[in-house]
């Protein structure tokens, strides 16, 4: 049974990277596509190639969750909590994109994870949280707060990237700042990379750990390719109905604006994922960024309503999954 268990773990956690990959390559692709820096299919290959590297460079953040903030009990009830979070998971990603709204997709899976811990937890098992505190201060906390630094970020370095360029002509500001974004889109892909590749590979070895085949303490080499082949193929597939939310119908931004927010964006993830070891949604990051640029202009870009509409997709993530993932493990508790 335990094996069985394993190996549906192990497919559902590559469903999830593939539709992160497919689900996120807007959050690279969606200003520099909106600009012209980019035609799409150029920007895809880019991103996808990109995503895979960031993957395969980093596993300090997958640590972080399997050491010291997450466990699951061993045996069939852990391989059951993990189940039911990636198919919660799943399931609002897929409802998140044919919706159309940019959303995180590791909200969704620790909402997921953790609804179906609670769910444990409730009718006499255990839980899944190891350390509330790690949990709250390194994972709950950079998640909450890393949308609101991108936004004043973003809003800030439009002050000094104007002033910087206030003599150049506007025809090469333009064509200066669609060079870079082509650059700075790779750069946010790999940044993307880093981040969520990560979150699979906890996610099997969590698994792995629960069934008695690792200890947790390190990313076996199979589950970093695992991972990040899926999430570049994934990306390959273009999301392309966030990509024209993110692009077209929340925030009007010219090519400079859209480099700034993806500098600032990709800034961050790199900061997250290499100096501070930290989980951050590139959904939310670049989301937050490309309004904050977009703010500051003279006239009005920002489309109030539509904004609204993504926060309330944002603020019910982890409630919604947690949900959904607490009823699937109690309808499957029977079975385990």
């Amino acid at each position: 049974m335990e094996p069985f268990l394993l190996g549906i773990v192990v497919m559902l956690a590559g469903g999830f990277a593939f539709l992160n990959g497919f689900h996120d390559v807007s959050n690279s692709v969606a200003t520099a596509v909106r600009t012209r820096a980019l035609t799409p299919s150029v920007a895809v290959l880019l991103v996808a190639f990109f995503n895979l590297i960031g993957a395969l460079l980093g596993t300090g953040v997958a640590l972080l969750f399997t050491g010291d903030a997450l466990s699951v009990p061993p045996g069939r009830v852990g391989l059951g909590i993990l189940i039911a979070g990636l198919i919660a998971a799943l399931s609002w990603g897929v409802f998140t994109w044919y919706r159309g709204k940019p959303s995180s997709s590791t909200h969704a899976l620790i909402g997921g994870l953790i609804g179906s811990g609670g769910a444990s937890a409730l009718i006499g098992g255990e839980s899944i949280a190891d350390s509330e505190q790690v949990f709250l201060l390194q994972i709950a906390l950079p998640l909450l707060l890393s949308p609101l630094v991108a936004y004043l970020l973003a809003y800030l370095a439009v002050f000094p990237a104007i002033w910087l360029l206030r003599y150049s002509p506007p025809q090469k500001v333009n064509s200066g700042s669609r060079m870079a974004q082509s650059v700075l889109a790779g750069v946010f892909a790999l940044g993307h990379g880093l981040q969520d590749g990560q979150r699979t590979m906890a996610v099997i070895v969590l698994a792995l750990v629960g069934s008695g085949v690792a200890t947790g303490t390190g990313i076996p080499l199979w589950v970093q390719i695992f991972a990040a082949v899926l999430l570049a193929s994934g990306s390959l597939f273009g999301g392309w109905r966030i990509t024209h939310t993110l692009s077209h119908r929340l925030v009007r931004v010219d090519p400079l604006r859209g480099m700034t927010a993806q500098g600032v964006s990709s800034a961050i993830l790199f900061v997250g994922s290499i100096s501070l070891s930290m989980p951050l949604s590139s959904t939310h990051t670049m989301t937050s960024a490309i309004l904050g640029a977009g703010a500051n202009q003279r006239f009005p870009t920002v489309r109030g309503r539509e904004v609204v509409k993504v926060l309330l997709i944002w603020f019910s993530t982890a409630a919604v999954t947690a949900t959904i993932g607490a009823i699937l493990f109690l309808a499957m508790s029977p079975l385990l």
